[in-house]
């Protein structure tokens, strides 16, 4: 009995579906195709996430900011999370950059501490056929320190000293 209701629901469901589908627009089939496409990849994603979790895969490492922000969740003023994160994020600002460093070397082991972790993972993915997981040969962009954002913006300044110099010249001649 149960099964001869299915078959009905079933038949009556594809019925009213290719109806749908009929009085769609082209535009509109895009849509829901594209919309349907995007859900499957979000779901392949999330899959894809889970099994790194399930596989043991380590954590990337946390920022300064993060291991700051870590340590004076508790303590901070706010009614919500917002307003504590928005007042943590204007005191991390305030700070010298005396007062950061020691977040900042936590940061660095940590680094430390993932990189030890990512090469140890992934000879074990090795071990057990999953190459497909293995980062290739590029690795994570390196976060700026204080001196690389220095050197950084010297040479920035010294680039447009010369383009300014060069535009002298030809306006010159």
């Amino acid at each position: 009995v149960y099964e001869e209701s299915r078959k009905t629901d079933w038949q009556r469901y594809k019925e009213q579906l290719a109806a749908y589908k009929a009085q769609l627009t082209p535009a509109q089939a895009a849509a829901l195709k594209e919309e349907r496409r995007k859900r499957l990849e979000k779901r392949r994603s999330f899959r894809a996430k889970r099994e790194l979790t399930v596989l043991g895969k380590p954590k990337r490492p946390r920022s300064g900011f993060n291991i700051f922000v870590s340590e004076n969740f508790q303590e901070s003023e706010g009614v919500s999370p917002a307003a504590k994160l928005k007042q943590l994020f204007d005191t991390w600002q305030k700070l010298s950059s005396s007062q950061k460093q020691p977040y900042l070397q936590l940061a660095e082991d940590d680094k430390v501490r993932y990189v030890n972790e990512m090469k140890s993972w992934e000879a074990k993915m090795v071990e057990l056929g999953r190459e497909d997981l293995i980062r290739s040969g590029t690795q994570m962009p390196k976060m700026k320190t204080a001196e690389t954002a220095k050197k950084a913006e010297t040479a920035k300044a010294v680039s447009h000293e010369n383009k300014a110099k060069l535009k002298l010249k030809k306006l010159e001649e």
